[in-house]
């Protein structure tokens, strides 16, 4: 038995193939308040903002110690989230729902800020380790499993001090680009469970340049 499964204290459910009626858990990764509002910590709370106008969703609702709505994505049921503990306890959040849900690895997408991808590139992947990213350090320690997909969006490194970078203001000449990056990010989301991952993967993953490379 797996330690996910030890957690839940259950067989694990199936996995959602594309096409059957089933939950999503979307949580976004951020700080809650307005000392955090606009910073690069915060793009995942941006993309479940977007994803709440998109599907006309309010995340309001105080539960999970997060903020959560409820909508459905192309027949599928999803609950949107924006854990409410700090980004450094997100995996308490994430796991309270995971366990109410009954919900199985491949059925939580979580959305989260990278300072290892360029600026506004995006990365999904199917599952990975939690790299330098505290919240979802706390995801992966709390589910007991990386093996669930992420939506990684680009804020870049800095050349001075990288926590000032993180939770700093989103400045007037990146605010353009992430705009744009959290608009594809939600529709890749939306791709994500409409077509599956592989088609999301391919369709909104930013291809890597020939500099990028070396």
């Amino acid at each position: 038995m797996t330690l996910f499964e030890n957690i839940f204290n259950r067989e694990p459910k199936k996995i959602c193939h594309r096409g059957e009626k089933d939950m999503y858990l979307v949580v976004g990764l951020g700080n809650p308040g307005k000392k955090y509002e606009n910073t690069r910590h915060n793009m995942g709370f941006m993309v479940i903002d977007r994803l709440s106008e998109m599907t006309g969703t309010s995340v309001d609702r105080l539960k999970f110690r997060a903020l959560t709505g409820e909508c459905i994505i192309g027949g599928e049921k999803v609950m949107l989230m924006k854990p409410q503990t700090f980004m450094n306890l997100s995996g308490d959040a994430v796991r309270e729902a995971a366990r109410f849900f009954r919900l199985a690895p491949s059925q939580i997408i979580v959305i989260y800020d990278d300072i290892d991808i360029p600026l506004g590139h995006l990365r999904l992947r199917k599952s990975g380790s939690a790299g330098t990213h505290n919240g979802m350090r706390s995801i992966v320690n709390l589910l007991g499993t990386d093996q669930f997909p992420r939506v990684r969006v680009g804020i870049g490194g800095a050349s001075g001090d990288l926590v000032n970078h993180v939770i700093g203001k989103i400045s007037s000449g990146e605010r353009e680009v992430l705009d744009e990056t959290v608009k594809r990010a939600a529709d890749a989301v939306e791709c994500f469970i409409k077509e599956g991952i592989d088609m999301a993967m391919n369709r909104y993953n930013t291809k890597k340049h020939k500099d990028e490379e070396k």
